[in-house]
């Protein structure tokens, strides 16, 4: 589950907290100590200093998931009603999934006496208690949790690992094995009975369990390398490696480094440890597991919470780092992202991903040379891997900076011995970054060689389709490549706007404003194909329409550019000598799917490295 990061990531934190820091303001009317005084953020709001305007503070700042703010706010709140069980509760959420596990002790033990059954409070007791080795009073603690279907789920792993702590492996299992589960959570409870057989040395029964993972096609990358390195570690290696094949024939791709670095270990003949080899590894596996389902399926909040539980356990566990770091990725907060993945050790497989992923955080918070430097180095360090020169021309690309893009993608073209369909993308990425400095003769190429490597690609189709249309050549050809486009991709403004751009500009007008009108439904917030949409409006006679649609344009705010054109055809509507002004490169860069005109986010971000 990792996102593009956006440019403007940066500017909506500070708002955010801005907006926290006046609502606090305008609610007490007055100011206490600096935020950043409890929390350690150098940019931090003021804080509130009534009840009221804490909790409501807090509330924002949780809103706007800035749950670093919200801690402190809500401690701040809490400060004044100690026993407000709504406010303990709250703020126990907070320092939870802020990590800060002193602090929701404490809190945990205040809901304990207020509201006993608090699910995730005495959950995290329990773990508190696991830790500590006092398994008696843990196990108390993860039944009382038990009180909804993920309570049930979680409570059931938490107890079996427990009693693998105590050394009762046969019980871990029997109650696995007795506990009615959801079909959806099967899965899991099958893992972690592998798991815990494979850890109790009953490699038998972790074997047939495994076996019915794969039997029922529930396999992941964690299950996989789980499997795998169960059998290489009594030595089967071949067997090892089957399980390995599966899964890249599976996915069909270059694979996560994990699965890359076992697959080298296999084919070396080396025997591996097993995947989780504790009860506290096992059962922060667990919850890692569960954080990044909860997380992958929008709920943040509660998925940052179960993997801070995983670290809590395991602080160095890099998977559960990685996750967190996805989650703060997700909420656009590149700053804590960047600190947690910093928090994994170096020399792991996830090293070259790692640093990948920090580059483009890099790139989000405006610090485009860091991220430059960062990605330099993995590639002196990699030279034969593909990913960082990708990762080097989408920064390039984004920050406009095309020749420097070409020669990153050109390097790794040449690193490419023969082209398959998966390295259209470094063909298209060169192809438009030759293409915006006008080099058409090699753009042109480019896009040619990515369409023969992925014919049926929507993105490849659209650029070179409206390119060649654009420039009055293959006309037929460059509309029926468009064409495609849309078939692939009805949804997509951008290719739908290319469609009916296509048609204005061979003079087919009354074609043209069907589709630029579909265009505008699909991305009614796009300068660029409100304004479109305008034009093909004037050449059809429906004036008063088009000059609606180009104040809309002005009032989405366009680039100074476009903005000056369209005003003058408020001005004077289009020129009667000819069918359309020829389109700036602005106007070009509305028609690629994959770069709205603000965002000009005109690149395309690899695959989640560290992202199961």
């Amino acid at each position: 589950m990792f996102r593009l990061p956006s440019k403007i990531a940066g500017p909506v934190q500070t708002a955010a907290r801005t907006s926290v820091a006046a609502l606090s303001i305008l609610l007490c009317g007055s100011i206490s100590k600096p935020l950043h005084a409890a929390t350690g953020m150098s940019d931090a709001p003021p804080a509130a200093s009534s009840q009221l305007g804490g909790y409501l503070a807090g509330r924002l700042a949780r809103g706007l998931s800035d749950t670093q703010a919200a801690a402190s706010y809500y401690s701040m709140a809490l400060a004044k009603d100690a026993e407000n069980e709504a406010l303990i509760a709250q703020t126990f959420d907070m320092e939870a999934t802020e990590g800060n596990w002193p602090r929701a002790e404490a809190l945990a033990l205040e809901l304990q006496k207020l509201k006993s059954e608090h699910r995730m409070s005495r959950f995290f007791l329990g773990l508190s208690d696991f830790k500590r080795g006092k398994f008696v009073e843990a196990d108390e603690h993860f039944k009382a949790s038990s009180v909804n279907p993920i309570g049930e789920l979680t409570a059931l792993l938490a107890r079996s690992w427990l009693r693998q702590a105590e050394g009762r492996t046969k019980d871990a299992l029997d109650l696995l094995d007795t506990t009615k589960q959801p079909d959806w959570a099967l899965a899991m409870v099958r893992y972690h009975r592998a798991l815990i057989a494979d850890v109790g040395s009953r490699k038998v029964e972790a074997r047939a369990t495994f076996d019915k993972l794969a039997a029922s096609d529930q396999r992941s990358l964690r299950t996989t390398l789980a499997s795998a390195q169960s059998l290489a570690n009594v030595g089967e290696i071949k067997a090892a490696q089957k399980v390995m094949q599966s899964y890249f024939e599976k996915i069909r791709g270059d694979g996560h480094p994990s699965a890359v670095a076992l697959q080298k270990q296999l084919a070396a003949g080396e025997k591996t440890p097993l995947l989780v080899t504790t009860a506290s590894q096992g059962l922060s596996e667990a919850l890692f597991g569960l954080g990044e389902a909860l997380a992958g399926e929008g709920g943040v909040g509660p998925g940052a919470v179960f993997l801070q539980y995983s670290l809590f356990l395991e602080p160095r566990f890099p998977f559960a780092l990685a996750a967190l770091a996805n989650v703060y990725e997700s909420t656009k907060n590149y700053a804590r992202a960047i600190e947690v993945y910093e928090q994994i050790a170096p020399g792991t497989p996830l090293e070259s991903a790692i640093d990948i992923r920090k580059a483009f955080d890099l790139n989000s918070l405006e610090r485009v040379d860091e991220a430059k430097a960062l990605l330099d180095q993995v590639s002196d360090r990699e030279p034969a891997d593909l990913k960082p020169l990708n990762a080097l021309g989408v920064i390039m690309r984004g920050q406009k900076r095309w020749d420097e893009a070409i020669t990153y993608y050109s390097r790794a073209i040449s690193i490419i011995k023969k082209p398959e369909a998966q390295h259209w993308n470094y063909y298209y990425s060169r192809g438009t970054s030759y293409e915006r400095v006008h080099k058409w003769p090699q753009a042109e190429a480019d896009l040619q060689t990515a369409l023969k490597l992925n014919p049926d690609e929507p993105t490849v189709l659209n650029y070179l389709g409206y390119s060649w249309v654009d420039q009055n050549k293959n006309l037929k050809t460059g509309l029926q490549l468009i064409e495609k486009a849309v078939k692939l991709k009805p949804e997509d403004g951008y290719i739908v706007d290319s469609l009916g751009w296509a048609h204005f500009r061979m003079g087919n007008f009354k074609e043209a404003v069907r589709w630029l009108e579909r265009a505008v439904e699909l991305r009614p917030d796009d300068p660029v194909l409100n304004d479109h949409y305008g034009d093909g409006l004037w050449r059809v006679g429906r004036e008063r329409e088009a000059v609606f649609q180009w104040n809309q344009s002005l009032q989405l705010k366009p680039e100074a550019e476009d903005a000056e054109k369209t005003q003058k055809k408020l001005t004077a509507g289009l020129p009667v000598q000819v069918k359309a002004a020829a389109p700036t490169k602005r106007t070009r860069d509305a028609q690629r799917p994959e770069q709205p005109p603000r965002k000009r986010a005109e690149t395309r971000t690899p695959s989640a490295p560290v992202q199961q």
